[in-house]
């Protein structure tokens, strides 16, 4: 019963590895350090992980290159940041952390003088998501929980994201997140910081464009 539970463990430990390699925005530290914070009650040694991560490195084709969809909706989140909308990669692991993130982002940068509009993100789980089923969802919103600002922000972003060429699934409504469809995610590893700080660093050196 042990050794399948410990096979049951490897297999748990190995697709969480996959995830995070398959994501792009975490090196080799970042991973280790993820995964053992992850299991950290399962007392697993730091060696084993580190194999397991080497091993996944050798069976997986790493990206060469960031696919086209993620390099547009780069380029589409800058726009909307010139637009004063905090648009964040990667946002925490879910909904609730990514407002979260986003409402210190509006008042870090509101005590700097900016004066940022709104914010757009997709979180951890958005990006498995996009990963399994090739569809990212971007949640957005306004910083007073005015529907009509909350609408034409989501407006501005629907724009932005069709200009580039996405398909966009929307229903027209604050309470209801914006999905691109058919969308590839591929990204290699590059070192830089697309979460929260790499947002902010962003949303200053745009706004004085």
């Amino acid at each position: 019963m042990g050794v399948i539970m410990d096979n049951e463990l490897i297999d748990e430990i190995n697709y969480e590895i996959l995830l995070l390699i398959k994501i792009g925005f975490y090196g080799d530290d970042e991973i280790l350090e993820i995964i053992d914070d992850e299991f950290i009650e399962e007392d697993i040694s730091k060696d084993l992980i580190s194999n397991l991560l080497l091993e996944n490195k050798e069976n997986l084709d790493e990206p060469k290159e960031d696919s086209d969809d993620f390099i547009k909706l780069s380029k589409a989140f800058d726009d909307l940041t010139r637009e004063k909308i905090i648009s964040i990669h990667n946002a925490g692991y879910d909904i609730e952390e990514g407002i979260q993130d986003s409402f210190e982002l509006f008042t870090h940068l509101r005590n700097n003088k900016y004066e940022p509009i709104g914010f757009c993100f997709y979180t951890f789980e958005d990006i498995e998501n996009a990963i399994e089923e090739n569809s990212l969802n971007i949640a957005f919103g306004d910083f007073e929980y005015d529907e009509e600002k909350g609408l034409k922000i989501a407006e501005k972003i629907v724009k932005t994201l069709k200009d580039y060429g996405f398909e966009i699934n929307w229903g027209q409504s604050v309470d209801e997140i914006i999905e691109i469809e058919n969308f590839n995610w591929q990204k290699r590893y590059d070192g830089k910081d697309y979460s929260m700080d790499g947002a902010l660093e962003d949303f200053i050196r745009l706004s004085s464009e």
